[in-house]
């Protein structure tokens, strides 16, 4: 028995991506290069420090950076469950609570004109630019929490420390009923 593979014929000038586990695949180079070089969105996949945009690979984005680029227009997503392009509510509909959270603060900062990218090394969800990395240094480290979660004392003072050996300011941002606010931490010396 053979296996019919749906052809998209797109009559846009919106970027194609495949929904496909917990990630949007851009398959155009072409396409991926110039997401990636013009908002730092993605990260090309093998490639470590992609740099200007020369390499030659799929463009990989989280489920909150597909997000925010479908809801932008730049974006179109299919999924083999869809006969058409996926809806933003229904991207939202398979992310996780904590995916969730984490987009309106991603959205925020982005629409704030400010660069985010993974800040796991950090040990926090993002790792947020002025500029974009390979530009400049990451000043802000960002955790994300809802307006009612509780957490020790001695998170911050940890973040704190860690922000500051890596010369980033530690910023908590706290959702309250899809308002987001931000609390920055600096060291004080009396």
């Amino acid at each position: 028995m053979a296996t019919k593979l749906k052809v998209h014929i797109v009559l846009s000038n919106k970027i194609i991506g495949y929904l496909h586990g917990n990630s949007v695949i851009i398959t155009d180079l072409e396409a991926s290069r110039k997401l990636y070089s013009k908002g730092f969105y993605g990260k090309p996949l093998g490639i470590d420090k992609p740099g200007k945009g020369e390499w030659q690979a799929p463009l990989i984005l989280s489920k909150i950076e597909a997000l925010y680029l479908l809801e932008k227009d730049v974006l179109e997503i299919y999924s083999i469950k869809y006969d058409r392009p996926i809806k933003p509510g229904e991207l939202i509909e398979l992310m996780s609570p904590r995916e969730r959270l984490l987009y309106l603060a991603f959205s925020d900062l982005r629409n704030r004109g400010l660069i985010v990218r993974s800040g796991l090394k950090f040990g926090a969800p993002f790792a947020v630019y002025r500029y974009g990395p390979g530009i400049d240094h990451a000043p802000y480290i960002v955790e994300v929490k809802e307006d009612e979660e509780t957490f020790d004392p001695i998170e911050i003072v940890r973040a704190g420390r860690l922000g500051h050996s890596v010369k980033k300011t530690y910023v908590i941002s706290t959702i309250s009923r899809e308002n987001v606010f931000y609390i920055i931490f600096k060291w004080f010396k009396p």
